[in-house]
């Protein structure tokens, strides 16, 4: 993997917070409510219309994958933290094959053995360090079939006047979890323009909206 030692650190303490998090990351992320959390994703996805196989990052505790096992001929659920997934096992039909993987860490990196009409990453962009974020997505653009779409949901800049920032370093956020235990992660919120441009650069055809509140993001990759 590519990065510095800090990175590599940063990136170790980001895995340990989302396995700590786990059990309350749903009441902390989504709030109270399931169901209104589940009709926001359903009308988002509604709207990107994936289709087809598809590969889900980072699924977590499963929100978005619920909702995609309904539209998927394959779907394959991705997550560093095997608590989480073991949130979102009994909300996904048994055929829903989910799977403990580190897209960044892995070593020698994973590359899925299929190819995929989407994937699908909703809040996790904005975890992938700066430096790894160009060649991260490319790698993810050759996971996809001919056509084939990245499809991105996240926070956008602006959205962080909650968030608590290392003051030694940019961009990685200091958190914790109800027990108090702290962590420092990367959180990187998006800033639309700016990525298009340079996506476009690498081949990338970009579309982005805002959509209640959240960034989405359809991009497709140009035959090289």
């Amino acid at each position: 993997m590519s990065g510095t030692d800090d990175e590599h650190a940063l990136l170790a303490d980001q895995v340990a917070y989302y396995r700590a998090r786990a059990p309350e990351y749903d009441r902390t992320a989504y709030g109270n409510d399931l169901a209104l959390a589940r009709a926001r994703i359903a009308r988002i996805l509604d709207r990107l219309d994936p289709r087809g196989s598809i590969l889900e990052l980072a699924c977590g505790t499963g929100m978005w994958t619920e909702a995609l096992a309904a539209r998927a001929e394959r779907l394959l659920a991705v997550d560093t933290s095997l608590e989480a997934l073991a949130i979102a096992r009994p909300r996904v039909p048994a055929e829903v094959r989910l799977q403990v993987v580190d897209v960044l860490r892995d070593d020698p990196p994973w590359s899925p053995t299929e190819r995929f009409d989407a994937v699908l990453m909703a809040f996790w962009l904005s975890h992938v360090p700066r430096s790894q974020a160009m060649p991260f997505l490319d790698r993810v653009g050759s996971w996809l079939v001919p056509g084939g779409r990245l499809l991105v949901v996240d926070e956008p800049v602006g959205a962080d006047t909650h968030e608590r920032y290392d003051d030694a370093r940019a961009d990685v956020a200091v958190r914790a979890t109800t027990d108090g235990t702290t962590h420092r992660l990367i959180k990187v919120y998006l800033d639309p323009e700016g990525l298009t441009a340079a996506l476009s650069e690498r081949g990338w055809r970009v579309g982005w909206q805002m959509d209640e509140g959240w960034l989405t993001l359809q991009m497709t990759k140009d035959p090289s």
